[in-house]
């Protein structure tokens, strides 16, 4: 008897956990998840509309979007969408390019077909000969998977596909993740599990995860993987590491995608037997171009080559008293006529203690401007500094007209929350990408600079530092994967909102029910800004835990670089708190245009988010809310710490809505980010208390520990080292 019980409990607990809106989901499918349609209506609307699949042509990248379609269709509608050749059905899917598909070609597409590129496509509604057609026509077969990713999309989030008219083409042309992924597979700055790339069984086990990750890039346009981290390892250019990229970039091929590897300025005397590394050492570009040959008889459409040089005692052509437009166009050569690309970094600053670090990569720079190849695209962070929770947009960008400038964002979060924080950081790169550089007046956006149109680049790109490891869900955090979306969204086409992303993600990854959406949604479009809050308000910045960043350290300092601590960037006194760059301290405004110069240099008149990053304001200066700025440190701290709070009653209502298992993971790192929070806010206002020498607030909760305790915190073995 109590076998049986146990057995129908049993039952019915398995029942309860795999019954529709809780069925286990551990986030390995991302946004890409296919489940059936749950509005009604709309399935049946849908089903009628696509009696047939019709994908001509039998190229690789024509199979895999046809895979593709003939998958999530079938999890889509819930029942198999026949797929031919010939048109046998009234309402037909149909797929290709003029090229590939007589359907298309003669479907009249042609002229409209010219304005989208070699990327691009259209989605277009079309009735010829009593028949009624859904368009995917494209000029190239990548073109078509980009398409056919695009109508899967409308279909996840149940929008009205009935009368489509829809053109779309990459903004950027170069949309790129950087892996900083170590040949023992650690990952710098990783937070979600070990490298994917399994060197030691490769080139012969490709896993089917290789293949997965692909198929997540091409869905959101992503066509470039750097392999390697920047701090790079020469061996990786070895004949048998090659044999290996070689291995990985078949796999990637067929879904639009180029490897990139990172160049180690030395690998000529590591690996290559010379005595220097010097760019214009005939021997040393005799040995580059050797090199570029080898990979590409390898990998054929090698993209080009990655380079960190000259920044935090990586090697470069400074080591040789040369400068970085003489290294990168060596590299440059080496890779030209195979249609290869450089991207030279320009986060760089000197082994010597400059009197601010925030302008050394402009200083570096900015003169070189004209003297870089044709293929050589300078990559420059979103700010001066290091991916800071908030930084203003960096003074290079319009700075440097005759020279392509790639955005190098990232999307793994080392100075915000690692692994354990729920951050969306798209209202984060939109704030970069939509702010004015004034370099031809008014209207000169970053996002301009970065794709051509400000200064008439053809060479294009955006970098995104990636957020992925080998966890079961990609990212260890399951809204980290939002990160990795917009990212792919936003490379594509800069001028979706962050709402719109959001929305989208939102929908394919979980449910599209608007009662889970509109709060999810409104959770995420916050949660950067409860981030800056609770670690650094008002525009401090680098005030982070050491060497790991993982925690608060305001106190820092005494380390063998003063711009390695935290009391350099923050330089709190009794008078007040910030980094003076007006003429008055470093006079960093000035590498900024005119306009931006004079907003940024005035206390009245700088963006309050951005005060202590140009200022050092005394401790009683009225800020916007009438309150003095210890106090409104104060309550931004635990303004930060609240939003948190409310994001875990949010994340709480929506209990039931979407499988447990996703739920409670995001449910349990929420207590772990309140926790950190509270860790801020309160390690934080104890440190710049002993400063200020003001009470904190007496409506605002009170610190647990005393700074003491908080500057006895020593984490051990943080993850991404």
């Amino acid at each position: 008897m109590q076998r049986k019980l146990f057995c129908l409990l049993l039952l019915l607990v398995c029942l309860a956990y795999h019954s529709e809106g809780t069925k286990a989901d551990d986030g390995y499918k991302l946004w890409q998840r296919y489940e059936q349609v749950q509005d009604q209506a709309k399935l049946q609307v849908y089903r009628q509309a696509i009696n047939e699949l019709i994908v001509q042509g039998n190229s690789p990248t024509l199979t895999v979007a046809h895979q593709e379609l003939q998958t999530a269709l079938s999890g889509l509608l819930g029942q198999t969408v026949p797929s031919s050749q010939q048109v046998t059905k009234q309402n037909v899917l149909v797929a290709g390019t003029p090229a590939s598909s007589a359907l298309v070609k003669n479907l009249g597409l042609t002229d409209r077909l010219k304005a989208v590129g070699n990327e691009g496509y259209l989605l277009q509604t079309s009735t010829k000969n009593g028949k009624n057609y859904t368009v995917i026509a494209a000029n190239t077969d990548i073109g078509v998977l980009y398409g056919s990713y695009h109508f899967l999309r409308l279909l996840q989030t149940q929008q009205d596909i009935s009368n489509l008219s829809i053109a779309s083409a990459p903004k950027i042309k170069h949309r790129v993740l950087n892996h900083w992924d170590n040949l023992d597979r650690t990952v710098e700055r990783g937070y979600s599990g070990f490298s994917l790339w399994d060197w030691h069984r490769l080139p012969g086990y490709i896993d089917q995860r290789y293949i997965d990750y692909a198929r997540a890039n091409a869905s959101v346009g992503i066509n470039g993987t750097v392999l390697t981290n920047v701090n790079a390892n020469a061996l990786v250019l070895t004949e048998d590491y090659l044999k290996k990229v070689a291995a990985l970039a078949d796999a990637f091929r067929p879904y639009g995608i180029k490897v990139y590897l990172t160049a180690r300025f030395s690998a000529p005397i590591e690996i290559g037997g010379l005595k220097t590394a010097d760019p214009l050492d005939p021997q040393v570009q005799a040995w580059w171009k050797k090199k570029s040959d080898e990979i590409y008889s390898f990998v054929p459409d090698f993209g080009g080559f990655l380079v960190k040089a000259n920044s935090e005692g990586q090697p470069g052509p400074q080591n040789y008293g040369r400068n970085h437009a003489d290294g990168a166009n060596m590299l440059a050569d080496a890779v030209a006529d195979k249609g290869g690309i450089v991207m030279w970094r320009a986060f760089v600053y000197s082994e010597d203690e400059p009197d601010d670090r925030a302008k050394q990569a402009y200083n570096e720079f900015k003169p070189l401007d004209g003297t870089f190849r044709d293929n050589v695209l300078v990559q420059v962070k979103n700010g001066a500094i290091d991916f800071q929770p908030r930084e203003p947009f960096h003074p290079l960008f319009g700075a440097m007209p005759k020279t392509p400038l790639m955005m190098e964002f990232q999307l793994t979060q080392e100075y915000l929350g690692q692994g354990t924080t729920l951050a969306y950081l798209s209202p984060m790169y939109k704030e970069t990408l939509e702010a004015d550089t004034y370099a031809k007046g008014k209207g000169s956006t970053v996002a301009k600079v970065v794709d051509g149109s400000l200064d008439n680049h053809k060479l294009t790109g955006i970098a995104g530092v990636a957020n992925i490891g080998n966890d079961r869900n990609w990212t260890g955090h399951q809204f980290a994967q939002s990160n990795w979306y917009t990212f792919g969204r936003l490379a594509w086409d800069h001028a979706l909102s962050s709402e719109q992303v959001a929305d989208e993600w939102i929908k394919m990854t979980f449910t599209n029910d608007n009662k889970f959406v509109a709060p999810v949604k409104d959770m995420m479009m916050n949660s950067h800004e409860a981030i800056v809050n609770y670690m650094t308000p008002l525009g401090l910045h680098h005030i982070m835990g050491w060497s790991h960043h993982y925690g608060p350290g305001p106190w820092i300092k005494d380390k063998h670089r003063a711009d390695w601590t935290s009391v350099y960037y923050h330089k709190a006194d009794e008078k007040g708190i910030g980094f003076d760059r007006t003429k008055s301290g470093s006079n960093a405004v000035a590498q900024y245009f005119p306009p931006v110069a004079k907003q940024f240099g005035n206390v009245k008149k700088v963006p309050e988010k951005y005060l202590l990053w140009f200022h050092h304001v005394p401790w009683d200066h009225k800020v916007n809310s009438g309150r003095t700025l210890w106090n409104e440190l104060a309550y931004r701290y635990s303004g930060g710490v609240d939003d948190v709070r409310q994001m875990q009653k949010t994340w709480d209502n929506q209990e039931g809505m979407i499988d447990q298992e996703r739920f409670q993971h995001v449910k349990q790192l929420l207590t772990v980010q309140e926790q950190e929070a509270k860790w801020w806010r309160d390690a934080c206002l104890l440190y710049f208390q002993t400063f200020s020498k003001r009470p904190i607030p007496q409506d605002l909760e009170k610190p647990a520990h005393t700074l003491e305790y908080y500057m006895s915190l020593d984490p051990k073995f943080v993850p991404g080292i």
